[in-house]
């Protein structure tokens, strides 16, 4: 199936490794020039080298995103479209584990802002151009989290919900949906990321049992009875960020091999 997606720009953010690179990946496997964002310029340009080889254009700015010099960066960057992205996939690593009662009014603002509100200044400055364009679409990668909540990612949970509250009212705006700019929040379940691999070494610590024991315990939680691979999770985002996906906005989909236990 071809996507639609050829020539059209799309702004990548946490691309070095993991979800953000499968996104990535997939979107430049379909043609798509890609901006890929992070704050390790090796581990960056390592990545973009690898997406070279698909054949798109790729742009890397090794920069903090949750800044307003970094979003500056990503504007100014030679070759890119400066604003004019038609495509936009938020991410942010999420905030660490903990109990609240240890958190302070920093920890909150932080994980709030690169949570929260950096997606919301990336939107604002790109999605109007694509209204004015007749295409666009927003992803942001959230997290399962946001429908089961987990009692340890209090900052998680809080962050990611306040940007789906955002989305859910936004992506039903005439002015964006009716030009063709959708949307919507990808959210993962365990996928088999460093992220994944830290939070398990935690238990490890924890419990003193071996990282195969925590791991093949965690996977029989999921009906799938394995983690999901970053690749398939970029599939998912480039297909909503198709042409074919123009009638999905406002939208959560969660893609955790099916650990969701509820009917809605």
């Amino acid at each position: 199936m071809d996507l639609g997606l050829k020539g059209k720009w799309a702004l990548v953010g946490g691309a070095s490794k993991g979800l953000g690179f499968g996104c990535a990946q997939s979107l430049a496997r379909e043609g798509a020039n890609v901006v890929i964002v992070a704050r390790g310029a090796e581990a960056l340009e390592a990545a973009a080298s690898e997406l070279r080889r698909l054949g798109s254009t790729v742009l890397a700015v090794a920069v903090d995103i949750t800044t307003a010099q970094g979003r500056d960066a990503i504007w100014s960057v030679a070759g890119g479209p400066g604003k004019n992205f038609d495509i936009v996939v938020t991410n942010a690593g999420g905030p660490p584990p903990g109990d609240f009662r240890h958190w302070e009014r920093d920890d909150w603002i932080k994980a709030v802002d690169a949570n929260m509100l950096t997606p919301i200044e990336l939107i604002k400055a790109t999605v109007d151009g694509m209204a004015e364009r007749g295409f666009g679409r927003i992803v942001n990668i959230t997290s399962s989290a946001v429908k089961a909540p987990i009692d340890i990612l209090g900052l998680s949970n809080g962050a990611r919900s306040g940007l789906t509250g955002f989305v859910a009212g936004l992506a039903r705006s005439p002015k964006l949906a009716a030009n063709h700019v959708t949307l919507n929040n990808l959210l993962p379940g365990a996928y088999d990321t460093d992220r994944l691999r830290s939070t398990m070494l935690g238990a490890v610590e924890k419990t003193g049992q071996s990282m195969e024991v925590i791991a093949d315990a965690r996977k029989k939680t999921i009906p799938a009875q394995r983690f999901g691979h970053p690749q398939e999770f970029g599939d998912t985002c480039a297909f909503l960020c198709s042409v074919q996906a123009g009638y999905i906005t406002g939208q959560n989909i969660l893609t955790d091999g099916g650990a969701y236990a509820g009917t809605y």
